[in-house]
């Protein structure tokens, strides 16, 4: 945006201390105007940064050895106010599994971190909480050196298995499965996982495929989406 015009100036006839020299302070309400027009966009521009902001980009890996960047991903980021409670539990019968979920993030390279504990699943808190709009993320590892982890069943999933989320404020959050994906980390579905949706959506995240033993990671990620009923 170029430099704002300044308005023109009103045409009024010269006061009689005008014409004797004595001159009336000139109206200053345009730079009022003016300056409350840039601290607008100012105000926005900020917001844009904030929401868009590079490090906010996140990478889908679950790894059975140490999270290492791997699949790019651009999920938007929300902003810190939310209009619903935050997640606190996860449950899915039809694989067993029942476990609490805390708050995850990105490494300095934008990866997103699973939780240290193998048992435990993580929500991207940078994104969309379970029960807003769009796709709210959910991540944990496979398994590890001590046997399966958290989502290591994860790929069982099918079309109409129920996913619970129990949120903050005490209310269980119903989703069912929509469908299963499995994606080589080298070439991952990052506009399909993370772009924008209609309604409340879930993206259940670990790895999957073989486990390649030079590079200590598995091929690919599996990815259950499911929907708010």
């Amino acid at each position: 945006m170029g430099p704002l015009p300044r308005p023109a100036e009103p045409v009024t006839r010269p006061s009689s201390q005008e014409r004797s020299g004595r001159h009336r302070r000139p109206d200053r309400s345009w730079l009022t105007a003016v300056r409350g027009g840039l601290l607008a966009v100012a105000v926005v521009a900020g917001t844009v940064a904030l929401v868009d902001r590079p490090d906010d980009a996140v990478r889908a890996t679950a790894s059975a050895s140490p999270p290492a960047p791997v699949v790019l991903g651009s999920p938007t980021a929300v902003p810190a106010a939310r209009a619903v409670a935050t997640p606190a539990g996860l449950r899915i019968d039809a694989i067993g599994l029942d476990t609490d979920l805390t708050r995850i993030g990105v490494d300095d390279a934008g990866a997103l971190v699973p939780p240290a504990d193998f048992e435990q699943a993580g929500w991207f808190a940078a994104g969309p909480a379970p029960g807003e709009v769009g796709p709210a993320v959910l991540a944990g590892h496979v398994d590890d050196r001590r046997g399966p982890g958290v989502f290591s069943r994860l790929e069982e999933l099918e079309p109409g298995d129920r996913v619970q989320v129990t949120r903050s404020d005490g209310q269980v959050l119903q989703f069912a499965v929509t469908r299963v994906a499995a994606y080589p980390k080298d070439d991952f579905a990052t506009a399909e996982v993370y772009g924008p949706t209609t309604g409340a959506e879930l993206r259940l995240i670990t790895c999957g495929g073989s486990f390649d033993r030079t590079r200590r990671s598995y091929t690919d990620n599996v990815v259950v989406y499911a929907r708010l009923t």
